[in-house]
């Protein structure tokens, strides 16, 4: 009997194609970067099963493009923004991810970036490397504190929730803002505010929300305005979150103290992009999950959504569920 065929978009960690090779006639892109769009259409027609990257578009004319033998698309990544669920599930394709696996990554990451940002340890570095360091002063590279101060989290899911057990350790006061929650959800000692009283009380704001039509660009001009001057900025979600020009305004004209990204709009950001000349913004390459324990759980997870998907099997991690009803 033939080996179901599939397409990977990229290699995933050798744990995971070894599964997929095992089970499956896999065309493994081989490129470093993601194919192209006329490079997806062709690698696709008459496949079962596609193992995706948030890079890959995957939407009507791809699935098109698949035909009607396409049974699974695995998203390596808790993230799905980059398919049209909703054609999929239309079309009863089961559409899997790798979520929980990868949210102590992603919170150390996120909490990693707040106190870079806070105690400016870029600016430090690259003040050294520079051969700007003179000698000790008492008002170099003033940061700011997070002992005692309130963190705001727009998003209060796993990671939004693994950021709050950090900034316990630091006594940090903790308002969050999830519409998606029930009303009666209650989570220790943080408190569920509105939108605009978390960026009024919060010394820093780290976003945890998914990407949607709701919060395409939700910090934009207005909720920059609505910060405190010393406030810092956090996004390990997606880039578009954030609308990119506000916050060059807001770093530029010093509306907020600080930044740092793990994703932009877009990605990845253009080295003549005005914000690479802020000193007040660090930006990491999209890493927040990248560490290897994480990234080998997230092949393995992919992987076996992939296979479940070819069998006919529900998937072990599916977003979709409602295709089995």
């Amino acid at each position: 009997m033939p080996k179901p065929r599939v397409f990977v978009t990229r290699a995933i960690l050798p744990e995971g194609l070894k599964l997929i090779s095992d089970f499956c006639e896999m065309d493994l892109w081989p490129g470093d970067l993601p194919p192209q769009r006329a490079d997806l259409l062709k690698h696709v027609p008459g496949v079962e099963g596609i193992l995706s990257l948030l890079t890959d578009r995957l939407d009507g004319e791809i699935l098109d493009a698949a035909g009607a033998g396409l049974k699974v698309i695995s998203n390596y990544a808790v993230g799905y923004d980059n398919i049209d669920v909703a054609l999929a599930s239309a079309r009863k394709i089961a559409v899997g991810n790798t979520p929980g696996v990868l949210t102590d990554a992603t919170a150390d990451f996120a909490f990693s970036l707040l106190l870079a940002a806070a105690r400016r340890v870029v600016e430090a570095d690259r003040q050294v490397r520079s051969g700007q360091w003179k000698t000790w002063g008492p008002s170099i590279l003033l940061g700011t504190s997070l002992y005692g101060t309130t963190l705001g989290l727009v998003g209060f899911g796993r990671i939004g929730q693994a950021m709050a057990k950090r900034a316990s350790g630091f006594e940090m006061r903790v308002l969050y803002y999830d519409p998606s929650l029930p009303d009666d959800f209650s989570w220790g000692t943080a408190k569920r505010v509105d939108f605009e009283t978390l960026l009024r009380e919060s010394d820093f704001v780290s976003l945890h929300t998914p990407l949607t039509a709701e919060t395409y660009h939700l910090i934009n001009q207005h909720a920059f305005s609505l910060m405190k001057t010393d406030a810092i900025l956090v996004n390990t979600a997606r880039g578009p979150v954030v609308d990119s020009q506000a916050l060059y305004r807001a770093l530029k004209d010093k509306r907020i103290f600080a930044a740092a990204l793990d994703v932009t709009e877009p990605e990845p950001l253009p080295v003549d992009s005005p914000l690479l000349s802020l000193e007040n913004l660090i930006i990491a390459p999209h890493i927040a999950s990248g560490n290897q324990v994480t990234r080998r759980k997230m092949s393995i997870m992919a992987a076996e959504n992939l296979i479940a998907g070819l069998k006919g099997e529900p998937l072990p991690n599916c977003v979709n569920p409602q295709i089995y009803e």
